[in-house]
């Protein structure tokens, strides 16, 4: 994956772009913790392990998010792992001074007028959206880290319908690596995506029998319409790089 002489661990490697990561075959040194060495909600846990592989990098994935509405019917669940989880991760890098970078999600926009950059102001529509804020908030005090507000997908498009009313930056998970590799070294935050174009748009290219639904009509106004984002920054570290 990477030209860096770096260590690296991955929280949630078990997820649907763990799996994705796991394919791959990296340069460096390269770490996929399961749950039972590396438990988000044990600080303890987290702190022996990272004691013994003394990383460079931890690169935390590890988090819930679908189905969507998990995050009402259970918001316990959500707290404890996007939130609380991500807390104890920041906790334990910042006292080793390794760098943190944080997997968060581009639902932290308001959603409603699109193109969002990284400066622009947060207010999610939703608990999901909430829960990836809540982690930000920690990560965001840690100076040694980067966020970043993804859009992907997996390979196939895995469902039989898409929404033709929202407009997202979706990207394959398998495209996502090689950028990843690019912004190792990179701090703050940066939105991560593709290009912009309705769900439906981008789903038909590879399943030309993907039937249209409405997101407005399915979630009855607690789904961000548009929540697609500015991809000026990345385009611009990815170009002069």
């Amino acid at each position: 994956m990477s030209n860096f002489k770096k260590k690296i661990i991955f929280t949630g490697g078990n997820g649907r772009f763990g799996q994705v990561l796991q394919k791959t075959k990296f340069k460096d040194k390269v770490f996929f913790p399961s749950k039972s060495e590396l438990n988000i909600l044990n600080i303890n846990s987290i702190e022996k392990y990272l004691d013994k592989k003394k990383p460079d990098i931890l690169i935390h994935m590890a988090a819930l998010s679908r189905p969507m509405d998990i995050h009402d019917t259970n918001i316990i669940k959500s707290i404890n792992l996007n939130i609380i989880g991500t807390s104890n991760i920041t906790i334990a890098c910042a006292k080793r001074k390794i760098k943190l970078i944080y997997f968060s999600t581009q639902y932290v926009y308001p959603g409603s007028k699109g193109k969002y950059k990284e400066t622009d102001s947060l207010l999610p529509v939703n608990n999901y959206g909430w829960s990836k804020l809540g982690g930000e908030s920690a990560v965001q005090m840690y100076k040694n880290s980067l966020i970043l507000r993804l859009c992907m997908t997996e390979k196939p498009f895995i469902h039989k319908s898409a929404f033709s009313d929202v407009k997202t930056n979706f990207i394959f998970h398998d495209e996502i690596i090689p950028i990843l590799n690019k912004l190792l070294n990179k701090k703050g935050i940066i939105n991560l995506g593709g290009p912009i174009k309705s769900v439906y748009n981008f789903a038909i290219k590879n399943n030309p029998h993907i039937k249209k639904i409405s997101a407005k009509k399915t979630f009855k106004g607690k789904f961000p319409l548009n929540p697609s984002m500015s991809l000026q920054k990345l385009n611009k570290i990815l170009n002069n790089d």
